[in-house]
């Protein structure tokens, strides 16, 4: 959907987007960066990877005149301009809602843990818990892996424990069909036994069984932000101070949360 924006921008100015995929590699990312500063685009929309903790050759980009900005996954200390969710807001409504959907351990199952965006969703949901005097215990956290394999028997273990969560938190979609086939297995009934929130923006979760309740991001309007405040570099043609753009995303409440 934010590919959607930004060419819904680029083909009005008569540019053409080319898509380059890091696969969550951080050497990837880098590489393909090296191959921008050689003067083949205009300017970069960019989405770090998972891997990414450090930002010098993003910066050597700027420095060999390609304008960037970014979208959804950003690195902080780069002076320019962001187009963000409110992913710290984002955590604390998803866990505010399974807490009023009678929670009462709430498990956020934590993924690229140097991702700023998740990050904040972490933080978010710990803040929830906390103003709701529910302490953050052993299996408040889990830490899964970009193996959908490793994540199913992380998440059977967590649902197989003594103190089984009722409610959990997926800040990414890859988690989603885990959960589900692990509930399966289980023989786990979605919603009554454990209820489920993720954020995604998959049009196919209306039609899981049960539906999935989302946090669901503005993504086309994100990636549409972001080429037009790249296009207003790239015709300025300087750089200019440090914004950060912030959409915010909605919850919308499915089968997967409801109440018996």
């Amino acid at each position: 959907m934010a590919i959607n924006g930004i060419e819904s921008i680029a083909r009005e100015r008569g540019y053409h987007v080319l898509i380059y995929l890091t696969h969550e590699n951080f050497e990837r990312e880098a590489g393909i960066l090296q191959q921008f500063t050689s003067g083949r685009v205009d300017g970069i929309l960019m989405s770090v990877s998972s891997e990414t903790s450090q930002s010098n050759h993003i910066t050597e980009a700027i420095n060999e005149g390609s304008p960037v900005v970014f979208f959804d996954r950003i690195c902080e200390n780069i002076n320019t301009c962001s187009i963000i969710t409110n992913d710290f807001e984002c955590g604390y409504m998803a866990t505010k809602h399974l807490i009023e959907k009678d929670c009462k351990r709430i498990s956020y199952l934590n993924i690229a843990p140097k991702l700023l965006i998740c990050r904040n969703r972490m933080d978010g949901f710990k803040q929830a818990l906390e103003e709701s005097g529910m302490k953050i215990q052993e299996n408040s956290v889990i830490s899964c892996s970009h193996d959908s394999i490793q994540n199913e028997a992380i998440i059977k273990e967590l649902l197989r424990s003594k103190k089984r969560p009722d409610g959990l938190i997926a800040p990414v979609e890859k988690l989603i069909p885990p959960i589900y086939k692990v509930c399966e297995t289980l023989k786990l009934t979605i919603p009554n036994q454990v209820k489920v929130v993720c954020f995604t923006n998959l049009e196919s979760v209306e039609f899981l069984n049960p539906s999935l309740t989302t946090i669901t991001q503005p993504a086309f309007e994100i990636g549409r932000t972001a080429a037009i405040n790249l296009f207003r570099k790239i015709e300025k043609n300087r750089e200019e101070p440090k914004e950060i753009i912030v959409i915010p995303s909605v919850l919308v409440e499915r089968n997967s949360t409801k109440n018996k």
